[in-house]
């Protein structure tokens, strides 16, 4: 597997993403927009997308506002 299709990889360019909570669909569509803008040659499928959400949730870097958008969790130092 390329580097570039590594959870952790694509968890960080999320976390990049993610400045402002949003919704899932709308990170999709920027994280789309980034890969089409880098021609990204290892283009990342919804499923590999999700399945790096779900690894930022499970590491407790990612959380849900009260509005249902995602955001960046505060990890304490």
């Amino acid at each position: 597997m390329s580097v570039d299709r590594a959870l952790i990889t694509i968890g960080a360019d999320l976390l990049d993403e993610l400045r402002d909570p949003m919704s899932v669909s709308a990170l999709w569509d920027r994280y789309s927009r980034h890969q089409q803008a880098t021609k990204n040659a290892a283009r990342v499928t919804f499923d590999w997308f999700s399945l790096s959400l779900a690894a930022l949730y499970a590491m407790g870097l990612i959380d849900t506002s009260p509005n249902g958008y995602l955001r960046r969790a505060h990890v304490p130092r």
